[in-house]
């Protein structure tokens, strides 16, 4: 059997994601869909909207095979740490491809970039400092370095989120010398960051999320946009939990822990530098909710997603001397698998390196650490009895099997 990875987040699953995870299986020719997804607090610095165990029988019943969960310690971090980690997790379980969306959609040119980043490596890092320096988001500042470094014309525009994760795929797999080959398929007809729902039956989770939460449309509402048995996930969450995750649900907890700090003491967590703690413990004094509270501290060279990985690291009190910026994958935590996926264990499970967990009383290590602290935070919104309810899951909840 052959498998294709595809590295997810499912905040939350929609029409766009079903798209990717057949066009990925149908494109490499794959038996198996191995997907690896984000826990509860996701690379753009915000909580899921639903948690990881429902987001995982969303997955199986839109198709993947096995659903394994990106530790905190990857899942939280910028783009190339993100994919170091998730690459790594599918080369241990023997995917024959990772299969990504971008916005560029040619895995040559993917595979060209990566190549003149390496070539290039102390010029263009050179170049990235200075435009770093003069306000530029990180983001802006490669694609400036990489246009005075080399006349080439790649056409691959890194202010772009999804093309930045594939070049840091790929970046990983050259990194780790994996056997695993990168290929992409171009997101259609919706763009990442797009906060307005889309006319056709594919809109980005932004928009979802966007209209939720703005009280735009109602879950039952979003036929056109997600599959009905996501749908009924997302009810049947909203009505269990009493709500969707968001960051205005954390901003009360966020305060406190804020106004807990000295400057020196923030400069203890992780991502936190340059004299933005100064900055963050000034605004969160005025802000009346959490989207006031950005607006006070975004810059041009701090971008959003940028301060939102540091406020989930705030949040979950999570130190520099506790996450590392290449950190080792140390096992794998399978969440969810199906028939396929059964078999496919079945015939790599004696290849597989690293302990495969399904349940955290079967291993200890730093980074599960991490994730079952990144759990207790996630479920501070909510009331008792669920919230104990919700913590004890962690433990107890048995692979989700479809």
């Amino acid at each position: 059997m052959q498998a294709v990875g595809i590295i997810v987040e499912y905040n939350p699953f929609h029409n766009g994601h079903h798209y990717h995870l057949q066009s990925a299986k149908e494109e490499t020719n794959a038996d198996c869909v191995i997907a690896v997804m984000s826990g509860h607090f996701l690379q753009r610095g915000e909580p899921a909207v639903v948690s990881k165990w429902a987001r995982t029988k969303m997955a199986l019943k839109a198709g993947a095979d096995l659903v394994i969960e990106l530790p905190y310690a990857f899942s939280t971090q910028q783009a190339d740490t993100f994919a170091n980690g998730a690459v790594a997790i599918l080369e241990h379980l023997k995917a024959s491809y990772v299969c990504f969306g971008s916005e560029h959609g040619n895995t040559q040119s993917f595979l060209k970039f990566s190549r003149l980043l390496k070539e290039h490596e102390h010029a263009i890092d050179a170049h990235v400092q200075s435009y770093l320096k003069v306000g530029n988001s990180y983001p802006k500042a490669l694609s400036l370095a990489m246009k005075n470094i080399t006349n080439e014309q790649i056409g691959l525009n890194m202010e772009q989120p999804n093309n930045i994760l594939g070049v840091s795929y790929v970046k990983a797999i050259e990194k780790q010398h994996a056997s695993i080959k990168p290929h992409t398929i171009t997101r259609i007809q919706s763009h990442y960051h797009d906060k307005m729902l889309s006319e056709t039956e594919i809109t980005s989770a932004t928009s979802i999320r966007h209209a939720l939460f703005q009280d735009i449309i109602d879950v039952k509402d979003l036929s056109r946009y997600m599959p009905n048995p996501v749908i009924q996930g997302l009810k049947d969450y909203q009505t269990q939990i009493g709500f969707l995750h968001n960051w205005e649900l954390y901003f009360p907890f966020l305060k406190y822990q804020l106004m807990t700090h000295s400057p020196e003491s923030l400069q203890a967590i992780y991502e936190i530098e340059e004299g933005i703690e100064y900055r963050l413990l000034n605004a969160i004094k005025e802000a009346l909710s959490f989207e006031d509270f950005l607006s006070k501290v975004k810059t041009k060279r701090y971008t959003r997603t940028r301060l939102q990985r540091m406020c989930v690291h705030i949040l979950t009190n999570t130190k520099k001397n506790e996450l590392s910026k290449s950190p080792s994958t140390a096992y794998i935590r399978l969440l969810g698998i199906s028939q396929i996926g059964r078999l496919y264990m079945k015939q790599i499970k004696k290849d597989v390196s690293v302990p495969i967990v399904s349940t955290v009383s079967q291993c200890k290590h730093v980074d599960l650490s991490l994730d079952i602290k990144a759990t207790n935070i996630y479920s501070s919104p909510l009331q008792e009895p669920i919230r104990s309810q919700f913590l004890k899951q962690e433990y107890t909840q048995p692979l989700i099997m479809i």
